[in-house]
């Protein structure tokens, strides 16, 4: 090929080496997933211990972990944290949606925590039955409390768990014990008559309610006010005080006629603003005359054995459940003789008496 004048119309300048932007690229690198560390369990437990509130909630997240590796590694983390628990008082918190119960947690934390207590708060939001995701937004919608130092704030999902909690909820409150937290708030998602069972974790169980919802006293269901250790009026602030103080007297009359939900302690109702912070110190001074009642009545250690127990029990049958489905075999069985039950080849007391290897009569 002739060489071409420079000057020339026809020259072509000779081409960049290396890539068409001009950059030199070396072979392309396979992407290797990176080995997890073996988590020290001991300096996480002597980290919680002490405070740290990101070790803390990497410890909860270990809590909740579905992963069976996780989970064994969990229980030895709360061998460990387990001598250093029990010396909170715990406090379950519900109410029907509107109610406030998140304003009322965060003004309420806020109160104690300039009073030099360290308060955790384990917000439980509702799960989604479709999808199984939950917002988790109590963080966002608690944003005085979360700057505070001496707070910790764990939103969780129910995950389909019956009385709004998460199941995991009564290990994470021993965590939260053990990092040192003197006040345990656990906030439900307020579904009713399912809240037996967060009775059945805490020391103190309120409820709020609301005025101007209509016929309140005769919607309210008679089950959860017997729960209640106390019922709080919330939003008694603006032209809503006197029908607030109104609502007060009402619930007073009749938690007086009702069955104490702890023995020794007479349930009351006190009316609270947690827009304008009034009230609020009255619920804290009813919290500590009934944590004196009830230590001296020695029903406070009692209660928390029962409970213990009762948590056991629920955590044996639970296992038994998902032990049951989780066996190939039972799952092939399972599916054989629910089609015979749909076709009517069975009914289902029988299909249920040939799964358990029980005569059908």
């Amino acid at each position: 090929m002739m060489p071409q004048d420079e000057k020339s119309a026809l020259f072509v300048m000779d081409g960049v080496k290396g890539g068409h932007d001009g950059m030199s690229y070396s072979n392309p690198k396979k992407f290797r997933k990176k080995k997890q560390e073996a988590l020290d369990l001991q300096t996480l437990a002597g980290e919680v211990r002490a405070g740290n509130r990101t070790s803390l909630a990497k410890a909860i997240t270990l809590i909740e972990s579905s992963n069976n590796a996780h989970k064994e590694e969990a229980q030895k983390l709360l061998q460990e944290l387990l001598p250093f628990t029990g010396n909170s008082i715990r406090i379950g918190i519900t109410g029907v949606p509107g109610a406030g119960k998140s304003s009322f947690i965060e003004a309420f934390g806020t109160m104690l925590c300039k009073m030099g207590k360290r308060v955790a708060v384990l917000a439980i939001d509702p799960s989604s039955s479709l999808s199984g995701g939950s917002i988790l937004g109590d963080k966002t919608r608690m944003e005085e409390l979360v700057r505070q130092e001496n707070a910790f704030v764990r939103p969780s999902p129910s995950a389909g768990t019956l009385g709004g909690v998460h199941k995991k909820s009564r290990e994470t409150m021993l965590l939260c014990e053990a990092a040192g937290y003197d006040v345990i708030l656990i906030e439900t998602v307020g579904v009713g008559q399912s809240e037996t069972y967060v009775r059945g974790m805490v020391d103190f169980f309120l409820l709020l309610v609301l005025t101007g919802a209509g016929d309140e006293l005769q919607g309210m269901k008679k089950g959860i006010m017997e729960l209640a250790d106390g019922i709080i009026v919330h939003k008694a602030d603006r032209d809503n005080v006197r029908p607030a103080r109104r609502t007060m007297q009402e619930y007073k009359q009749i938690l007086h006629f009702l069955q104490p939900s702890t023995p020794g302690w007479l349930s009351t109702s006190l009316t609270v603003s947690s827009l304008e912070k009034k009230g609020l110190d009255k619920v804290w001074d009813m919290l500590m005359e009934f944590e004196q009642t009830i230590k001296q009545s020695n029903y406070w250690t009692t209660r928390r054995h029962e409970q213990t127990r009762d948590w056991f029990h629920t955590m044996i049958t639970d296992h038994l459940i998902d032990s049951f489905y989780n066996n190939p075999e039972r799952k092939k069985q399972v599916r054989s003789l629910e089609e015979e039950i749909l076709h009517g080849q069975l009914t289902v007391t029988q299909g249920v008496n040939a799964l358990f290897g029980e005569k059908n009569e």
